[in-house]
């Protein structure tokens, strides 16, 4: 059964960080492009960083960009995202996805984790 259970959230104080974590089984997490989303009450749902399977690129929104980093361990089969100078605006349900592709767009994640909730207080 292809599963991804995500990690690691909690309560932050605004500069702290967190690190959560993508935990993959019943498939080969290399053979997979991995992205992480996140959806803020009354918001939709927004692309966070992706890394992909072929050449490992990742790709980060403009919002995260030198604050987030996203990492793969094929070994323990876990993708995780270290999250650095959280925000209040950083505060929502993270959640990651796995596709066979390499386009990072929600639309071609097939499959989803059940969310991680992260709050940043300020």
């Amino acid at each position: 059964q292809v599963q991804l259970v995500e990690s690691g959230g909690g309560l932050v104080q605004f500069g702290g960080s967190l690190r959560l974590s993508c935990a993959a089984s019943g498939f080969t997490l290399n053979d997979y492009t991995i992205g992480w989303f996140r959806q803020a009450p009354g918001k939709e749902r927004e692309g966070v960083s992706c890394i992909k399977n072929i050449g490992g690129r990742t790709i980060y929104a403009d919002s995260v960009k030198g604050r987030f980093t996203i990492s793969r361990d094929n070994a323990k089969k876990t993708v995780d995202l270290q999250m650095n100078d959280l925000k209040p605006e950083d505060t929502a349900v993270y959640y990651c996805a796995a596709t066979r592709g390499q386009l990072c767009g929600a639309t071609f994640f097939n499959t989803w984790g059940q969310g991680t909730q992260v709050t940043v207080s300020s």
